[in-house]
Formats: structure tokens, C-alpha cells, sequence
């Protein structure tokens, strides 16, 4: 089969990276997938024009309105993967959410990576509920073993021993809805108190006048660092030898960076929001937090008791260790990369079965899509 597939694809970000995922897994499987950024067609017509020279047989669009809203009307099935702004955000503008429910009434079905997404989902367009599946994003790990940590350490201004370091890592492009700034004040007053904690901000620079925003704060916050954009590989280094992976988004669908950090068997800590919840289990596979103050008043019983390094071993223990039978370890993010400290030993936990959903069945899931696409009876 020959897919469309229509994203936005910002280089660096968690949609580019689950886009070129999926479009990895479906070409594994035989098909044709074609890659759009979604940003460069500006209308429906052009979307037409470009299924027939392409001789296109169905399309998908991760992102309800980004993408979903140029397929209609072009006579090839097509599916939809929610994203996280279209059901957290663009829902609460009234154009956006009614342009959102008509591409529903034609999609041939709709993924949310979470049942709380799902739930959202229903209840925005009840008419779309029977059509909407949880298929769970994926996600495969791959740190550069020549990365250099006390050259990034450099590069972003800490001159400090690696050692003795306590590094908090917010990872997302600079824009609004990711709220990178909601902590700056909380670990800036900790850094005073703990010379040794930094929280280093790194990411694309998404919105021009936010990001303008976010690195005037930064230049003038003791104690925190932003560093623009990173290699997927680089950037896998730099979480397995951080201390602990922070997320204060206002909304998330799931957040790839917290599932990369379980993987990597470090630390989360995460804003207490739907998409953050339906992954971090407070106190067991993470911290959730409501405010930065709270967060701080936990700060120093849980570095100074060492049950952080608890906390990442169990969260570790809840990801399956294998993606699909037809995906090696090191694809599926089974394989195990220590720390250039090589400092911590690591104790498997047994996973509870009703909280490992969340890592996706890659063959599974290609297979579904398939079969919708396929199908003449949804």
C-alpha cells in the first residue's frame, strides 16, 4: 500500500521523532509510507494534487488538525494518531474543534496513545467514540557512546566536577504549552541553597517571541542553563548521565521524553497533569508535582535518601523489555547503556501488569493500522 503520512516535523521534536517511527515500522512492513510535513501544503487541493501524481492509496496525519484537516475529500481512507495539543488545546477554540469533528465523521479510525486521550476524545465528538482505539506510543532509545559529558558540562557553563553534580534536564521545544519556565524560579532558589544542582533546559526554539522570553530568564537565573537543539543520539546521552528528567507542560498526549528517560533508567519528575499521570505513578515510578514549591519542599528527602535512584529502577521495571517479535533489543530499547560513571547497579522489578500499556506493540500496531485502512466496514 501506498500512505501519505502528514506531520508537523519540526527537526528534533517528540512528533518529528514518533513520525519518522511509525514511518520506519510501516515501510518494515511492506508498505510505501510518504512523510509530509504538514506545514508545507497550505490547502486541501494541494494535498489532492499531490496524492495523484503520487498514486496514493490512503493517508494518516498525526495531529487532529494539523494534518487531519487536509485529508478530507480526496476518496482514499485515511486515519488519525492524536497528538496532545489538538485534544489538550485547539479543542477549547471553537473553528479549530468544529473543523477537528468533521475530520472525524470521515476518518476511518483515530489512535490515542492513552485512555484518558481516548476519554477526551469521546467526549468532544461522541460521534467519533466507536472509531477511536488506544494504541500506545513506542519508543527506542539509542545514547552516542562517544558522547563527551564534561564537554557538555562546559558548553553549558557548569564548572563543576561531574561527581558531584546534580543535573534536572527539561527537555522540549520552547513554546507556550511546554512551560519551561514554571521551574526556573524553584531550582534557581535551590541552586543558591545546593551549588551542585543545575536545571538545564534543552530544545529546539519552537515559538521566535517566547523563545526570546525564555532566554532572557534564563541569562539572568542562577543555577539554570538552555541549550538549543540536540541529535536524537546526543540527546540520549545527555539523559542517561543526568540525574533526574524534569516535565512541566501545561498538557502533554504522552510525553516521549519521560518514557526515553525510564528506558534509560534515570529519574522523572513530572508537572501532575492527564498525559503525565497516565504514565508516572507518583511515589513509584516517579514524582508528580502541582507546584514548583511543592516540588521543593520534596527536593531534599529524596536526593539526600537516595530514593531517586529508586524511583528509575522501578519505573525501568515497568517497560517491557522487547517491542515486537520482529524488533532486535537494541531497536525496542532493550538494551542496557551505563553512565560513562558507571556508578549505579540496578535491580529489575516486576512490572504490574495493568501499568506496562503505555509502550507500544510495534507489529501489533502497524498491523492495526493496516487492517482499518483495509477494512470497508469502519
Amino acid at each position: 500500500m501506498r500512505l501519505l503520512f502528514l506531520a508537523v516535523l519540526r527537526r528534533h521534536t517528540g512528533n518529528a521523532i514518533t513520525a519518522q517511527r511509525v514511518r520506519d515500522h510501516l515501510e518494515a512492513a511492506g508498505h510505501v509510507c510518504i512523510l509530509k510535513n504538514a506545514l508545507d501544503f497550505e490547502s486541501p487541493s494541494e494535498i489532492s494534487n499531490f496524492i495523484k501524481a503520487e498514486s496514493l492509496e490512503a493517508a494518516m496525519a498525526l495531529h487532529l488538525y494539523r494534518g487531519g484537516r487536509l485529508l478530507p475529500g480526496h476518496g482514499i481512507p485515511f486515519g488519525i494518531i492524536f497528538g496532545g495539543t489538538d485534544l489538550n488545546e485547539d479543542v477549547k477554540q471553537g473553528e479549530k474543534n468544529k473543523v477537528m469533528g468533521k475530520v472525524l465523521e470521515e476518518a476511518r479510525f483515530a489512535v490515542a496513545f492513552t485512555e484518558s486521550m481516548k476519554e477526551t476524545a469521546q467526549r468532544q465528538w461522541p460521534h467519533a467514540k466507536d472509531k477511536i482505539y488506544v494504541q500506545s506510543q513506542g519508543i527506542a532509545t539509542v545514547p552516542n557512546t562517544t558522547f563527551n559529558w564534561d564537554t557538555f558540562l562546559q558548553r553549558s557553563e557548569i564548572n563543576q566536577s561531574a561527581d558531584n553534580l546534580h543535573v534536572f534536564l527539561l527537555i522540549c521545544g520552547l513554546r507556550q504549552v511546554k512551560d519551561p519556565l514554571y521551574l526556573v524560579d524553584a531550582f534557581s532558589e535551590w541552586h543558591q541553597e545546593e551549588p551542585s544542582v543545575y536545571m538545564v533546559i534543552v530544545g529546539p526554539e519552537v515559538d521566535p517571541v517566547f523563545t526570546r522570553e525564555v532566554k532572557a530568564k534564563v541569562k539572568r537565573t542562577p543555577g539554570v542553563r538552555l541549550i538549543g537543539e540536540m541529535a536524537r543520539e546526543d540527546l540520549h546521552a545527555v539523559v542517561k548521565n543526568c540525574f533526574a528528567v524534569v516535565n512541566s507542560s501545561v498538557s502533554e498526549g504522552m510525553s516521549a521524553a519521560i518514557l526515553e528517560a525510564m528506558d534509560l533508567e534515570v529519574p522523572v519528575l513530572a508537572r501532575n497533569i492527564p498525559g503525565n499521570a497516565a504514565v508516572v505513578k507518583h511515589e513509584v515510578t516517579g514524582l508528580l508535582f502541582s507546584d514548583p514549591q511543592r516540588l521543593l519542599k520534596a527536593k531534599t528527602r529524596r536526593v539526600c535518601s537516595g530514593s531517586l535512584p529508586i524511583l528509575q529502577t522501578k519505573a525501568y521495571g515497568f517497560l517491557p523489555r522487547s517491542a515486537s517479535p520482529n524488533v532486535n533489543a537494541s531497536q525496542a530499547g532493550g538494551h542496557r547503556v551505563l553512565s560513562p560513571r558507571g556508578q549505579r547497579d540496578f535491580i529489575f522489578i516486576s512490572p504490574n501488569p495493568m501499568s506496562i500499556y503505555f509502550i507500544a506493540q510495534f507489529q501489533s500496531t502497524i498491523i492495526f493500522i493496516s487492517e482499518c485502512l483495509n477494512s470497508r466496514h469502519l
